[in-house]
Parts: structure tokens; sequence; C-alpha cells
């Protein structure tokens, strides 16, 4: 990548440092996508020598802050481990020997044991708005962290699987996988704009006994064109009508059975036992049988990537139970039997964990059943051979399972199992981004919920809102489709807003207001900035070369400041894997910028004025946009 021209204006102002040396000194910086890295050096090299700690150990425990009026880093006293000195008296000392002309800080203040140091916002903003307008889409991304050896970019990337969304097919798409679906793309986008080679995978459920009744209820009930039409509604309505058939034959047996018939001819003929006989055929690989179940499997994917196009979604790879074969298996369950991993108990085959394990660690991994009496595998025997045949494909170097936070245990268990058939290595790779509950979600229509349900009452919710303003949505080009995004905005910002791990309750009302921290509230902030950009009507040739020193007022240096820690967050989101951690950060961003408006007039100012100004408000745009990008919603321009 180029170097942005923005950071050689800050290192002309710096004596001692150039990007090589930094890069050997410090080699987890990068100046050249991350304007902060250079401060930080910076600050820890001027405070070297006053301090008599060595600038490597200061580095680290540089902080930002949370709040603009506390600085832009704040360095904690006692973090330095300075033995026989208070703290307090040491940052007092430290402050004020801290030179007075520094090119890059204000005279930092002590407040106890912290220091806080302010950037100058002329240099921030004149280095800053220019790197931001060359990178552009790649501002904040640092494609150097997936890298196997940032020394060495010719031995490649880390690979990392996600597997996310996986709904079962004819079965509705629920909350579950809705949170799934949005969590995980946003972790695949994390990883791709950290330079990882991504594989996205979707793990459908379309395996099963109850495929046997589902094809029962296609060759009743089934309507061809209904299939093509809509097949996840057809084939959920057919599964639904002929369980409810099979639910009302085995209670009336059984009150037969009670009355002291015999049944058995009964329940051998039963719906019930005739799709454990079709889902045989199946696990027999009879032809017929197959193509029906890979036409209903075919015909629900083509409809999936539809929906999941509209969220910008999209798989590398479409697996699921069914391409786990029996082989693979029947060799993993040998293999466990071999090692002593598994023990049969009246006819079912288990792992207990309580015996293999010492302690807490056994006690609360408990027993996991992997065969049924009947011989019937369950999802852990699948999942194990799934794991290993993965990493035998792919070779990852992390793989990611984002599955809701009631799956904790089965997924423990996985790993365990893994580790105890002597693949600590692999078991490692593997982690478990866990999700809490949606309450209170059901469609206008009734209590099913398939994801384009969802996403339709959103959209209708949104044009609802959208009329209540006829002078600007007379000015809308495409009411329908900017509905249709204010509506997926609304669903995923709402989902992101707070940490994973809460539950939180669906409100269609508030998720879709432009008032407050909201999805629309987002694609107002974007439109806002992009329509200063077309009435301003300013060129790239003269924003390039705006005079930025201009832009003095504390509102344009805040929008800076703010600006500039863009790639700090990507990297923190990195860390913590919360989208939480990007959506407050843009909603504090967007704030700053709103607020600005009044105070930076772009339109009607003199020219040279409005050419910063608009140089500004363009970072701040592409900026904004990134952030969207990343949590996978699509910035309207109007």
């Amino acid at each position: 990548m180029a170097t942005a021209s923005g950071i050689n204006q800050l290192l002309l102002k710096l004596d001692n440092l150039t990007l090589e040396s930094i890069a050997q000194k410090y080699p987890e910086t990068y100046p050249e996508t991350n304007p902060l890295d250079l401060y930080r050096v910076h600050v820890s090299e001027v405070l070297a020598p006053i301090t008599g700690v060595a600038a490597e150990k200061i580095r680290p425990v540089i902080q930002w802050t949370n709040a603009l009026d506390k600085g832009d880093f704040t360095l904690p006293v006692p973090a330095l481990r300075i033995k026989g000195a208070k703290p307090d008296v040491l940052g007092a000392e430290w402050a004020s020997k801290f030179p007075d002309d520094d090119p890059l800080f204000e005279k930092p203040v002590a407040n106890g044991p912290f220091i806080s140091f302010f950037a100058k916002g002329g240099p921030l903003a004149q280095s800053l708005i220019p790197m931001i307008r060359k990178l552009g889409p790649e501002y904040g991304r640092n494609p150097s962290l997936g890298l196997k050896d940032p020394k060495d970019p010719s031995k490649g990337r880390k690979r990392i699987v996600v597997e996310f969304s996986s709904p079962n097919i004819a079965k509705p798409f629920h909350a579950g996988h809705l949170r799934s679906t949005i969590i995980g793309s946003f972790l695949a986008n994390l990883y791709e704009g950290a330079g990882w080679d991504v594989v996205r995978i979707n793990y459908l459920g379309d395996w099963g006994k109850q495929y046997g009744l589902l094809a029962l209820a296609y060759e009743r009930y089934g309507d061809e064109e209904a299939l093509k039409r809509d097949p996840i509604d057809h084939l959920f309505r057919l599964y639904v009508r002929i369980n409810a058939e099979k639910e009302e034959e085995l209670a009336a047996i059984e009150a037969k059975k009670k009355e002291g018939q015999d049944v058995t001819e009964l329940l051998a003929n039963s719906l019930d036992e005739q799709a454990r006989g079709y889902f045989r055929k199946m696990t027999d690989k009879d032809e017929a049988a197959l193509a029906l179940w890979k036409r209903f499997r075919d015909l629900s994917i083509v409809r999936y990537k539809a929906t999941y196009a509209r969220l910008n979604i999209k798989f590398d790879e479409y697996s699921g139970e069914s391409q786990v074969s029996e082989e693979a298996m029947e060799k993993v369950a040998k293999e466990m039997a071999e090692k002593g991993i598994t023990k049969e108990d009246q006819g079912a085959v288990l792992v207990d964990f309580t015996e293999l394990l010492p302690g807490k660690e056994g006690k609360r991994l408990g027993k996991a059943v992997l065969r049924k009496r009947d011989g019937t595998a369950l999802y852990l025997t699948r999942d194990i051979a799934e794991l290993l045949g993965r990493y035998e494909k792919y070779k990852f170097d992390h793989m990611i399972y984002v599955v809701a936070s009631q799956q904790d245990l089965h997924l423990q268990q996985l790993f365990k199992i893994i580790e105890l058939l002597g693949y600590k290595d692999i078991a490692a790779r593997c982690q478990h981004i866990n999700f809490g509950l949606v309450q209170g979600m059901s469609t206008r229509k009734g209590t099913v919920k398939f994801l384009d349900d969802i996403l339709r009452d959103c959209a209708d919710h949104m044009h609802e809102v959208m009329r209540k303003n006829e002078a600007k949505y007379s000015q809308v080009e495409d009411p329908e489709g900017t509905a249709d995004t204010l509506g997926i905005s609304s669903v995923m910002t709402q989902d992101m807003s707070g940490k994973r791990g809460n539950n939180y309750v669906f409100d269609l009302a508030v998720m879709t207001s432009f008032e407050g921290d909201t999805g629309p509230y987002l694609q107002y902030a974007h439109t806002r900035l992009s329509s200063i950009k077309r009435r301003a009507n300013v060129s790239d040739e003269e924003l390039d070369n705006a005079d930025l020193s201009l832009l003095t007022e504390p509102h344009a240096i805040n929008v800076v400041r703010l600006l500039a820690q863009w790639p700090d967050v990507f990297q923190n989101t990195l860390r913590t894997l919360e989208p939480t951690t990007v959506v407050t950060y843009l909603f504090r961003l967007t704030h700053v910028i709103s607020s600005s408006y009044d105070q930076l007039q772009v339109v009607g100012s003199e020219p040279a004025v409005k050419a910063a100004r608009m140089a500004l408000y363009d970072a701040a745009r592409i900026t904004v946009g990134n952030c969207m990008r990343l949590l996978g919603l699509s910035p309207l321009e109007r």
C-alpha cells in the first residue's frame, strides 16, 4: 500500500523518526494506516528521557480515552511500575518537563496518577484528512494483521472459517438464525478487513427423519408451482401439515393402546414409521429419494441466496448435515471407542466427561450421548466428523462458530472431544461466538417468522414512517428500495447495539425511528454528508489542494480527533469481537459531526474556507461509510 501522504507531513515535523525506524523498533505499529500509532510512538520517545523508562515499555500502556475532553491519550503512571515514588507526584513532574513547543501535542495535563495528552488540531487535520481521502474505502482496515509473518508477506495470509446463519430447511428462519447471520457476517467482514483469508460457511439443517416426513407430505399435498415460487414457505407449510397429522395419529394409536388394543400394525404403518423408512432409503443412497431431497435443498438455497443478497451477505460454501458421510462418522466413532473416550450404556453410546476429566471440568461437561439405542447418530457425532473434515479441507488457522448461547455446552463438549482424540492443536483453533435471545419477535401476519417476513415488515413500517414527511418523501427516487434498505439497517443496528451476550426486545417502533441511536439515524447521517458534497459543488482537485490550516474551530478539530480514532476502534474490535464496539463509536462520531454543522457552514462560505470544510466532511463521509459497510449496512446517498 502506498504510504499516505499525510503521514509524511507529520514525519517532517519529527527529526528522529522515519517509517523504517518505527517498523524496526515498534513492529506492531502501522502508521501508514493508523496515524495515532505515530502519535503514540512520538509521545513514548519524548517521555523516555524524562521518565527514565524505555520508550518500548511506555508505548503499550498509553491508552485512548472515551471522551474528547479527557484528551486523545492518557498515560496511567502506575502502569509503568516505578518503585518508591507516588504516581501523582511523578505525573505532575513529568507533565511539567514535557516540551512546551512539541510539534504534535499541547502541554500535557496531570490529573492525579494520569497524564492526559491533547493532539494539536492543525498537524492532525492537515495529515489525517488527505490520508482518509487517499485511502478511501481502505481507511481503518489493516491488511497486515492477517499475514502469517508480518515481516515476510510472501508467506501468505492466515485463514479463518466463519460458520454462521445455518437455518433448517423447511423450518422458520427464527430470531436465533437472524442474530447468527448478522453477527457472523460482521465478523467475516472484520477479519477480511484485517487481511485474513475468510471462508464463509452456511451449515444447513438439511438431513434427518424430518426429510422423510417432508417427502411424504410432498407426495400427498405438494404443489409444483408453489414449490418453484417460494420453496421455503411451501415446504414449511407441508411440514407443519404432515407433522400435525403425525402427532394426531400417534395420539390416536396411544389411546387405542390404553384401551388394550393391539397397535403393532398401526405403528408399523404410521406416518412416523413411514418417515423413518423413507429417511433410511436416503441414507442407503436410493436415487429417487435422494433426487427429491436434493431438489428441496437446491431450491431452498436459491431462495436463501436472494434473501442474503438483500443483507449484503454471501457464502463461499453451503455445507450441511447431509454433507457429513456415514463413513466419516463411523471412522470417528471407531477412533473414539479405541481411545477409550466413549462407552456403551444400555445400548447407547456416550462420552462420560465426569470419568474422563478430573474435578470441576468433568462435572461441568457432564455426559454427552453420541448414538441412541436405536443406532441413530446424534448431532455431536456429526459435528466431530464435520470439524475434522473441515480442517482437512481448509487447513484453517482459526474457526469461529456463531451460534446462540443455548449451545454453549454442546460446543464445549465438541471442542473437548476433539482435544481428547489427540487433536489439541485443532481444538485450540476453534472458538464459539455466542449471543443472547431476541424477545417479542413476531410478524404482523402471525408468529411464523421467516427472514423475508421480518425484513418485509421492517420495510413496510419504514415506508409508513417516510410517508409522514411528504416534502422529503417526494424527493426520494426509489422510495420502496430506500424503505427496504432503511428497514434492514434498523434490524441490523438494533441487533448490534448491545453486547452480543445480552438479550434484547425486538421493537419495530423504536428501531425504525429517525430519532435516537438507530439504523435510520445512521443512514440519515450518511445521506446528509453526501448531500453536502453534492450541493457544495467543489471539485476533487480543489479538495486535494484545500488549505486545511483554515480548520481552526473547536468543532472542526473535534471531528478530526474522532475520525483519527477509527483505525484504533477497528483494531480493538478484533480483540472484543463485539459489533457494539463499532456501533458505539459510529454514534459518537455522527453526533459530533451533526453538532458541527451550524458552526461549519460549507455552502455560502468564502471559497478557501468552503474547500477546507468540504474536505473535512468528505473525510467524515468516507469514515462513516466504512464503519457502516463493516457492520453490513448499505450506506444511502440520498
